[in-house]
């Protein structure tokens, strides 16, 4: 995902970083793509005038953990490696293997959960933990299954999982356009708390 290959800022930087940002990208034959955050106003200004185009603008999510109530039996559970229906699952979405090695790649606590509905596999999510915080990643639900609950029996059976790992948060980010998606997780008591974008030549 952009997540993974964009360039970020942490530290101080300087226009000539760009051209050697953009060089190390090439190397690994990534295109040009850095990742905007609050505070990047110059930076984003600057990659403007280079003709970069904003891409895919995303609102971050989140909730502290406790009370949510669980999802119900056999609608979603959480396991480790990946069911081959969950792989399938996600490919069906566009998530193929570059982001499902990302995904293995992850040290701390990790999870899939598949969801269930009308007696067939109905969608996946990806839940990792840091610290304290735990993140949703990749939240799919096959078409014929949705506005049926199913998505929020995952984010149900994501934060049960969570809590029991001890994270205290849960989060999650979305494509900013995204309002079915967005009106899910504000239904489900998670908040807006930040937004980013990328630029891409």
């Amino acid at each position: 995902g952009k997540r993974v290959s964009a360039v970020t800022v942490a530290a101080p930087w300087a226009a000539k970083d760009i051209p050697l940002a953009e060089a190390a990208q090439a190397a690994l034959g990534q295109p040009a793509l850095f990742m905007l955050r609050d505070g990047d106003t110059a930076l984003d200004a600057e990659l403007e005038r280079r003709g970069y185009a904003i891409v895919d603008p995303v609102t971050g999510y989140a909730m502290d953990l406790g009370g949510v109530e669980p999802a119900p039996p056999m609608s979603a559970f959480a396991h480790w490696p990946p069911l081959g229906i969950a792989e399938d699952l996600w490919a069906e979405g566009g998530i193929g293997p570059t982001r499902l090695a990302v995904m293995r790649r992850v040290a701390g606590p990790k999870t899939a959960i598949l969801g269930r509905q009308n007696d067939r596999a109905s969608g996946v999510a990806f839940v990792a933990i840091h610290g304290e915080t735990a993140m949703l990643h990749g939240l799919e639900v096959t078409p014929s299954q949705r506005r049926q609950g199913s998505a929020n029996n995952i984010l149900r059976c994501a934060a049960a999982w969570a809590q029991d790992q001890g994270a205290k948060r849960f989060s999650l980010v979305v494509t900013t356009g995204n309002d079915p998606a967005r009106r899910l997780y504000a239904s489900f008591g998670m908040r807006s708390v930040g937004e980013y974008h990328y630029r891409m030549k």
